[in-house]
Order: C-alpha cells, then sequence, then structure tokens
C-alpha cells in the first residue's frame, strides 16, 4: 500500500512536506532533511500532488533507501489537501512542516520539539530566511532584506531572542492540537497557515518564533511568478481578513492602498488624480530610497533591479486583495477594527 510505513521503529515526530515538480532541489533538500538531529524517532512525509517531472520517482528511489521516508499522493494538487493527508497518515505525537524549497538546520526538529515541550505555545517556528540561486531569485532575497519587502511579517526577519507572531512559517505543533482545528481548511489553498493561525489566535493560543528555528528558502526566479506569488498573496488574504476580521493588521491595507492610489491616478477626476499621482510619486521615491539602502559593492547589480521586484510584490498583492474583495466580499469588520 501506498505509503505505507516499512519501519516498526517508533515515531515521536511526523514532518509533512507537500511537493510539486520539485526534481531539481528535492535531492538536496531531503539530504538535509535527513540529517536533523533529533535523537527521537521521526519520519518524512511527501505528499506528492501528482508531479508532471521527476519528483515521484526520486523521492520513492530515496524511500528505498531510507525506511523513515514515506510517499503519499495528493490528487487535489492543493497544499492544504496534502498537509490534511500527511496528517491522517502521520504517527508521530508531533507534528512538524516542511517545505521541499527551503534549507532546515540540523537541529530544527529538536529545537521545536525542546520548545513544545516548555507547555506556554502551541505553534513553534522560525524566521523564514529567504536564499536566492540564481539571478532574480537573489534579487527577490535582497528585497526580502528590507522593510518595504518583508512588510509586517515579523517571521522574515532575522532575530537573536524569541518573539511571538501573528503565524508561522511552517514549523510544530502537537498533534492534538491539529486535530482539534480539523487540520488546514481546504477552502484556502493559499494562506492556509495564516488562516490556520488566526482560528488558533482568536482562541488564544500562543505562536512563537525562535531564533533556532530559522531556514532559509528559495524566492521566485523570475517576476512572472513573483507576481502570480503576490497575486494569490493578496486575492487570498482578503478572503482570510473577511472570514477572520480579527487576523487583520494595518500592514495589510497598505499594497490594496497603494493599488488604489494608482487607479486614482489614472482614471480619477482631475483633483482627485493630482493628489493619487503626488501618492504614486512619493512610493516611486521610497522604492528607490529602499533600493539604494541595501546596495552594497558586491550587490550593486541586483539592487538596481529592486524597484521592479518591491513594486510586483506590492501592486500584485494590492490589485490581488482588490479582486479578493470582489469576491469574497469586502472586510469591513476587519477595517473597521484597524481603528
Amino acid at each position: 500500500m501506498e505509503g505505507t510505513p516499512r519501519s516498526s521503529d517508533p515515531v515521536e515526530i511526523s514532518v509533512l512536506i507537500p511537493v510539486l515538480d520539485e526534481e531539481f532541489y528535492i535531492r538536496d533538500a531531503v539530504a538535509r532533511m535527513r540529517e536533523q538531529d533529533f535523537e527521537g524517532g521521526f519520519e518524512l512525509i511527501f505528499i506528492d500532488g501528482r508531479s508532471t517531472d521527476r519528483t515521484r520517482e526520486i523521492l520513492e528511489e530515496l524511500a528505498e533507501e531510507d525506511p523513515r521516508i514515506r510517499v503519499l499522493d495528493n490528487p487535489a494538487r492543493r497544499t492544504p489537501h496534502a498537509l490534511n493527508v500527511g496528517l491522517a497518515q502521520a504517527r508521530g505525537r508531533l507534528i512538524a512542516r516542511m517545505d521541499a524549497h527551503t534549507y532546515y538546520p540540523p537541529s530544527y526538529l529538536s529545537a521545536g520539539a525542546r520548545r513544545l515541550a516548555r507547555g506556554d505555545a502551541e505553534w513553534v517556528s522560525g524566521p523564514q530566511l529567504a536564499e536566492g540561486v540564481d539571478k532574480w531569485s537573489t534579487r527577490v532575497a535582497l528585497a526580502l532584506t528590507s522593510p518595504l519587502g518583508v512588510g509586517g511579517a515579523g517571521f522574515r526577519r532575522r532575530m537573536n531572542e524569541e518573539v511571538e507572531v501573528d503565524s508561522g512559517f511552517t514549523g510544530m505543533w502537537r498533534r492534538e492540537v491539529l486535530d482539534l482545528y480539523g487540520g488546514w481548511d481546504e477552502r484556502w489553498p493559499v494562506d492556509q497557515d495564516f488562516e490556520l493561525a488566526a482560528r488558533m489566535r482568536l482562541d488564544g493560543h500562543r505562536i512563537v518564533c525562535i531564533p533556532e528555528m530559522a531556514a532559509a528558502y528559495i524566492p521566485r526566479n523570475s517576476i512572472k511568478r513573483l507576481a502570480r506569488q503576490y497575486w494569490t498573496y493578496g486575492y487570498y488574504r482578503a478572503k482570510t481578513s473577511h472570514a477572520h476580521p480579527h487576523s487583520m493588521r494595518r500592514s495589510h491595507v497598505l499594497a490594496p492602498g497603494l493599488a488604489l492610489t494608482v487607479l486614482l491616478g489614472a482614471v480619477a477626476p482631475r483633483p482627485i488624480r493630482r493628489l493619487a499621482r503626488l501618492g504614486v510619486g512619493i512610493y516611486l521615491l521610497a522604492l528607490l530610497y529602499s533600493s539604494f539602502a541595501v546596495a552594497t559593492a558586491e550587490n550593486r547589480r541586483d539592487a538596481t533591479a529592486l524597484p521592479v521586484v518591491f513594486s510586483c510584490m506590492h501592486l500584485m498583492a494590492g490589485f490581488g486583495f482588490l479582486v479578493g474583495c470582489v469576491r469574497f466580499g469586502p472586510p469591513l469588520e476587519a477595517i473597521a477594527r484597524l481603528r
């Protein structure tokens, strides 16, 4: 049977890894996952969204080498479905999530397990640090070292001590906590972690980010892919804000505010149009300043491309949010709570 454990060794942690067309990164990612220094037993559950490249073939080859690796099928091909498929098959008392295009430190699982054992947090994760591997992913990673690129996401910053956050990047939970919430809501193909976090925080649960679990992920490697990513972020963030008004933060309205300003600068009556264009001008100056601020002698060429990267992120997220408001309804209650 697909995904049946080939080892009867006790499992303390089950690691859920959704995958789809990851053949270029999967061997290296799996090698690093296998290097975890956790002294208890753990299993790596890869849930494949019916990849069209060699991802599934490579994973099955690796599973033959290591009984801790299991490969499951995700016919829905979407992330929350994959996570729930894995959760249903997991044997561990603790559940961790990892991404196939992210490099986790060897102490990731052990650090998360120690922090959960303290009992005052229900979700433990680490900073999400971008690391480029080619021209455009390097430029996006550089943008994400700037406040203009990170925005209000506290877990995207380097840190030296634990902080409480609104949502975590992958991370670890006790199994009973995820079971209590029914896992991930499959109506959120994107932003499912933030949606889950919104439900948990509404019940008073804490989500913490610790420096020992910092992980390096590879950003999108083209402007087209970056645009698609941030469009969907904005689109489903509108849905999350509508469904969970308490989850919205002031930083969430900046991108749609910019998109609306751009629209007003193009089609509004003259007095409003002039004011909107002034706002766009100020934004462009902010882009140039932020790009200059992160430039060094080594990255100067990449820094010159940052206005394109920043504007792609902000405008796509903003227009995606506005379209999401049309699709799911404007989050009026969420906006009212910002006052």
